[in-house]
């Protein structure tokens, strides 16, 4: 059993570590006035800052979850380690040898076994450095990095070692600095073989992972020999000094300038980080072999301190499963304060790659041209649809809508929804900005009940009424004043075809807003077109329910076959009103269309399509303005 620490040695632990410096390498202190400095609690979640420190008393308190103590409290609690453990890491830190009653100085064997294992891993990093550094068959290690742009000055810098292959030299090594097999195993720096432990990482590069207070916790180790059967990566297994859900390679070189610049960047991997810092960009961090999820947040929240100007860069290979990455990103969006952004090569190349081909100012660059995470999310729903057509533009809203509707701050969410109707070129923006409202009001209130319908007017519903294929059974009960023209023009060719063919044979489907009247339309050009209804309108009445695709637009047919005609004289000049009321509609629709086209085009499209639109918009106003005038001349 370890023997008690001497008190004095405590009180000079205590009092050689100042408390503002131990809790400085876990999150980002502020002036609170009154000697005091302020942050955001390590052991809650807070959106502002609750946490206290006050250096000229050594202690700390949190007001929102009432945690307190001094020095060695907050890393036992921090750290999740005894009293005997904390005092012993701050009294290496401090230089300080401590003194042990009840047996005199405490022997390695009986120090706390989190200790143990970090001076395990402390001394397994240099161990590994060391093999880089000089030994002959690190040589393919040495090759590696260089091709990558990375010099031995880079491997130091970052502390990268190399595992030689045999079964079990770190074992041995370890054995003789007196750590114990059970102490091995448990740390994950070795393994149970056939004949006790053997080496975890063989014939690898080796990456120390540290925590944020500088303690190396693991290691991730590539994969560098054809014959290694391994993943490429293989990390340190979960133990009880490390989670990779709660690190960041590179957070102990990155923190000081993450609270400096209020900005971090996230990369994909080691040595995107290792491009990144030695491009200049020295806030770059990366997560071990997992997402980037809830725990990191926290990590960065702390350094952050949840200032609203504060920026996340997020660094995604551009391929498919980068762009996954970022979506699971943005899930997490809404836990920042800061604004998340996304930058992606135009290449599709990652900072390592960026910087061999291109140079630091490349990888510099990347970060500049952000895009917010919250439009490429968007971006990427949005590119699914087909937006030239209405029912495309309604279904990309509606899987949209609520995702913007995820965002807390209602000025950034009513923002976001503006930019959102010009993606889809919606050109009616408060529809979107209500639609929007309405489930975020929904989500707030638990989402009790059936999410908020889609309440339209019947102009906008208009916009996503596709003509459906003939044979699904449109609905019969639309009876609705602004499909009464299509009905009328529909009459007009069943009962009177002379008087409005040749010019309806021309009209395409599309033209009939209502999916019934269009697949009446369907079915009279089937049957031959109005005109042949002209010389034997009877026998044109027969083809046309015979080409009807089910009883269901059959019947449709007999309906306005019989139905009387609004007009009590009908003529040419009555069937030329109703068929250019008919083709206005469609190319005022058109119109909206293309208009919507070019508000999408306007922010960032191809300059020689968004002529081509702007001139066919130019062409269909004119045609609009000729019908208008001439009437069925123009048509």
């Amino acid at each position: 059993m370890a023997g008690r620490i001497n008190d004095e040695d405590v009180k000079a632990v205590r009092d050689a570590v100042p408390i503002d410096a131990v809790v400085s390498e876990y999150l980002q202190l502020r002036n609170a006035g009154g000697g005091n400095l302020k942050g955001l609690c390590p052991f809650h979640d807070e959106k502002s800052p609750s946490f206290q420190v006050s250096p000229s008393k050594g202690l700390f308190h949190c007001f929102g979850c009432q945690e307190g103590g001094d020095t060695i409290t907050f890393v036992m609690k921090v750290d999740h380690l005894s009293f005997s453990e904390a005092v012993e890491r701050l009294a290496a830190q401090a230089g300080i040898t401590l003194r042990y009653e009840e047996g005199g100085y405490n022997p390695a064997h009986q120090r706390g076994e989190r200790i143990r294992l970090v001076e395990a891993h402390k001394i397994a990093a240099q161990w590994y450095a060391e093999q880089l550094a000089t030994g002959a068959e690190a040589e393919t290690g040495r090759i590696f990095l260089a091709e990558r742009g990375f010099d031995q000055a880079a491997a130091v810098h970052f502390g990268v070692g190399y595992s030689p292959q045999g079964w079990d030299h770190l074992t041995r090594y370890l054995r003789g600095k007196g750590f114990t097999d059970k102490e091995l195993i448990l740390s994950g720096l070795s393994q149970e073989g056939r004949r006790g432990p053997i080496d975890r990482f063989r014939g690898r590069l080796m990456w120390p992972i540290r925590d944020i207070g500088g303690e190396v916790v693991g290691f991730g180790a590539r994969k560098l020999y054809e014959a290694d059967n391994g993943p490429k990566y293989l990390n340190t297994p979960e133990t009880a000094i490390y989670r990779k859900s709660q690190v960041l390679y590179g957070i102990d070189l990155a923190k000081k300038d993450i609270v400096k610049t209020s900005s971090a960047v996230v990369v994909e991997g080691y040595t995107d980080v290792m491009a990144c810092h030695l491009a200049g960009v020295t806030t770059a961090i990366a997560t071990c072999g997992t997402a980037f999820g809830g725990e990191h947040i926290k990590i960065l929240r702390r350094l952050l301190m949840d200032n609203r100007s504060a920026r996340v860069i997020f660094t995604f290979d551009g391929d498919a499963a980068g762009q996954k990455a970022a979506l699971r990103a943005f899930e997490d969006d809404q836990k920042f304060a800061a604004e998340t952004y996304i930058a992606i090569a135009p290449d599709g190349m990652d900072p390592c790659d960026l910087r061999l081909a291109k140079g630091d100012e490349a990888v510099a660059d990347l970060v500049e041209p952000r895009t917010p995470l919250f439009e490429f999310a968007l971006r990427q729903i949005v590119s699914r649809y087909d937006l030239d057509t209405p029912a495309g533009r309604a279904a990309a809203l509606d899987e949209a809508a609520p995702v913007v509707a995820k965002i807390k701050n209602s000025g950034a969410q009513h923002e976001v929804a503006v930019e959102l109707a010009g993606m889809l070129g919606i050109l009616d923006t408060q529809f979107v900005v209500r639609r929007v409202a309405q489930l975020a009001r929904w989500a707030r209130e638990g989402g009790r009940g059936p999410q908020p319908s889609d309440r339209r007017r019947p102009d906008e519903r208009q916009w996503d009424q596709a003509p459906r294929p003939a044979n699904s059974g449109p609905a019969l009960t639309l009876r609705n004043p602004v499909y009464a023209a299509e009905r009328e023009l529909l009459k007009l060719a069943l009962q009177r075809p002379e008087l409005v063919s040749p010019a309806f044979d021309a009209y395409g489907v599309d033209e009939f807003t209502a999916p019934p009247y269009a697949a009446v339309r369907l079915a009279i050009a089937e049957a031959g077109g109005a005109e042949y209804g002209v010389p034997d309108p009877q026998e044109y009445l027969v083809r046309v329910r015979e080409a009807a695709p089910d009883d269901t637009v059959r019947s449709m047919v007999t309906e306005l076959a019989v139905e009387p005609i609004l007009r009590r004289t009908v003529d040419e000049t009555y069937a030329g009103t109703v068929l250019v009321q008919i083709r206005r509609r469609a190319v005022e629709r058109r119109i909206r269309d293309i208009q919507s086209q070019m508000t999408r085009l306007s922010t960032g499209g191809d300059p020689a399509q968004l002529a081509a639109v702007q001139n066919e918009l130019w062409v269909l106003q004119q045609y609009d303005q000729s019908l208008r005038e001439r009437g069925a001349e123009a048509l």
